[in-house]
C-alpha cells in the first residue's frame, strides 16, 4: 500500500495575498488541487491507498478538499516539514508499506514521473529512502543534496545552512521523498529542532538513516516539473509552463494553433479533431468543442459546448450555459449567455443573446438584443426554427417568436409572434418633402 502525504500548511506570505497560497489558481484550478488530482490518479490502481493533505488551522478544510476523497490533517503549529509529515502519518489508519511525500505548491508534477520514482524506490534494497533531485538553471534558495563517492546521499543541506562551496552544488532537493512507512515513522520520531523557531526538518531523516546504516538514493526529474511556487512571479512561470504543456498536447491531438503562445487553455478544456484556433483566444472552465470548429481571433469562451463545424468570432464572448449545435455561426462582437442555438443558426454581428432558446436555421440580424433582465429576474426568449430576426431588434422577454416568423428590422418585440407571421413593432415613418432644404437655409 502506498500512502501519499501532501504538505500544504505553509503560510505563503511571499504571495502578499489574502488568499492562501495553495488556493491560487493555475490554469483555472487551485494549485493544491493540481497536486491532489495527480496524487489521486497515481493511486487509482492502489485498492487501499490513502492521500493525506496537511493544512494549517487557518485554512478552510472544505476549500482545500473540494469534492476529492482525501484525508485532511491539521498541523497545529508551524514547526517545519518534519512535524507536518508526523501530522500526516498520525492521520493514516495504519502504517503503510510505502509513503510518498509531496509539496502542495509544486503543481506541475506528472503521474508518470512519480510512478517511475516509486518503481525505482521499490527496486532499491529495503528499507531505504529515495529523494527526488533536480538541477534547475537558477538554484535560488533550494537545499542541496550531497552525495558520497558511491552515489548515495550523505546529507541534504538547507540553503540557509549551506557553505559557499555547498551552494555551488547543482543537485537540488525538490521536496519529494519516498520512504518505507515503518522506517519513516521511526526516523520522524527521532527528529530534533534545528533552528531558533524550533522547526523539524524532514530532510534530516537522511542523516539519521545513514547513522543507522540505512541508505538514501537520488532519482532526478526535470526541474521544470518540480518548480515550487512562493511568489507571484513563480506563479506566472508555472502558468506559462502548464500552458505550453497543454498547447503541445492539443497540437499533437490534431488541433491547429496559428499563434500558440497567445492561446490559453483551462485544466478541463476538451477539443475535437481538425479544430483551428486563432490568436488571442482564452478558454475558461467547462469548455467542450466538437470537430472541425474554427475559433477566430480574440475570443473568450467558458462553460460552453460547441458542436461540429461551428465558427466563432472574431471578438466573440461565450459565457456560461451556451450550447451551439452543428454548423452554428457566431460572428464579431457577439455575446451569448445561457443560450442554446440549433444547427445552422447564425448571429453574425453586434448581438447579445441571453437566456434564449433558438431553433435551427434561424438568422439573427446585426444589433439584436434579448432584453432578458428587468432589474429583478431574468426571463427566457424562444425563437422557433427557420425564423428571421431583422437588424437592430429588441426582444423583450419573456417572449416567443414562432417558427418561420419574421421580425422586421428595428422592432421592439414585447408580445409573442405567431408562426410564419411578420412582426413590425416600430413607429410609422413620415416623410416631409422639402423639409431638409428649409432646415439648411435657416442656418445659412
Amino acid at each position: 500500500m502506498v500512502a501519499i502525504i501532501i504538505l500544504a500548511a505553509g503560510q505563503g506570505t511571499r504571495m502578499v495575498s489574502d488568499l492562501p497560497k495553495i488556493l491560487h489558481p493555475l490554469g483555472g484550478k487551485a494549485m493544491i488541487h493540481h497536486v491532489m488530482d495527480t496524487a489521486l490518479a497515481l493511486q487509482a490502481a492502489e485498492p487501499n491507498g490513502q492521500t493525506v493533505v496537511v493544512i494549517s488551522p487557518t485554512l478552510d478544510e472544505q476549500a482545500v478538499k473540494g469534492d476529492r476523497s482525501v484525508i485532511t490533517a491539521v498541523q497545529s503549529k508551524p514547526l517545519g516539514t518534519g512535524d507536518a509529515v508526523k501530522a500526516g502519518l498520525n492521520a493514516l489508519k495504519e502504517t503503510p508499506k510505502t509513503v510518498l511525500v509531496l509539496c502542495g505548491d509544486t503543481p506541475l508534477l506528472e503521474v508518470d514521473s512519480l510512478a517511475r520514482v516509486i518503481e525505482q524506490h521499490l527496486e532499491y534494497p529495503t528499507p531505504c529512502i529515495t529523494v527526488v533531485g533536480m538541477r534547475p538553471e537558477n538554484p535560488s534558495h533550494y537545499g542541496r543534496i550531497v552525495t558520497d563517492a558511491s552515489g548515495k546521499i550523505d546529507r541534504i543541506i538547507e540553503y540557509r545552512d549551506a557553505s559557499d562551496e555547498e551552494h555551488s552544488i547543482s543537485l537540488c532537493n525538490s521536496g519529494v521523498i519516498v520512504a518505507n512507512g515503518p522506517l519513516l515513522e521511526h526516523l520522524i520520531s527521532k527528529l530534533t529542532p534545528q533552528n531558533e523557531a524550533g522547526e523539524y526538518y524532514l530532510t534530516d531523516i537522511v542523516t539519521l538513516a545513514r547513522k543507522e546504516g540505512v541508505d538514501s538514493w537520488v532519482v532526478e526529474l526535470p526541474a521544470e516539473t518540480l518548480q515550487g511556487i512562493n511568489t507571484r512571479v513563480d506563479l506566472s512561470v508555472a502558468e506559462n509552463a502548464l500552458q505550453c504543456r497543454w498547447r503541445h498536447r492539443f497540437m499533437k491531438q490534431g488541433v491547429t494553433l496559428t499563434d500558440p503562445s497567445s492561446v490559453f487553455f483551462c485544466y478541463d478544456t476538451q477539443i475535437g479533431r481538425d479544430v483551428t484556433i486563432g490568436p488571442n483566444v482564452t478558454f475558461g472552465p467547462g469548455v467542450k468543442i466538437g470537430d472541425r470548429v474554427r475559433i477566430l481571433p480574440n475570443c473568450h469562451i467558458e462553460k460552453s459546448v460547441l458542436g461540429n463545424e461551428v465558427t466563432v468570432g472574431p471578438f466573440a464572448h461565450l459565457r456560461e450555459g451556451v450550447e451551439l449545435g452543428n454548423q452554428v455561426s457566431i460572428g464579431n462582437f457577439v455575446e451569448l449567455k445561457s443560450t442554446r442555438m440549433g444547427s445552422n443558426a447564425k448571429a453574425k454581428h453586434l448581438t447579445y443573446l441571453g437566456n434564449a432558446t433558438i431553433g435551427e436555421n434561424v438568422n439573427i440580424g446585426a444589433g439584436t438584443i434579448t432584453c432578458n433582465h428587468n432589474g429583478f429576474v431574468k426571463s427566457p426568449t424562444t425563437i422557433g426554427h427557420n425564423a428571421y430576426v431583422g437588424s437592430n431588434s429588441c426582444l423583450v422577454a419573456p417572449v416567443s417568436i414562432g417558427a418561420g416568423a419574421i421580425v422586421a428590422a428595428g422592432s421592439v418585440v414585447s408580445e409573442d409572434v405567431p408562426e410564419d407571421a411578420l412582426a413590425i413593432a416600430r413607429e410609422r415613418q413620415e416623410n416631409k418633402p422639402g423639409w431638409a432644404t428649409t432646415f439648411r437655409s435657416r442656418y445659412k
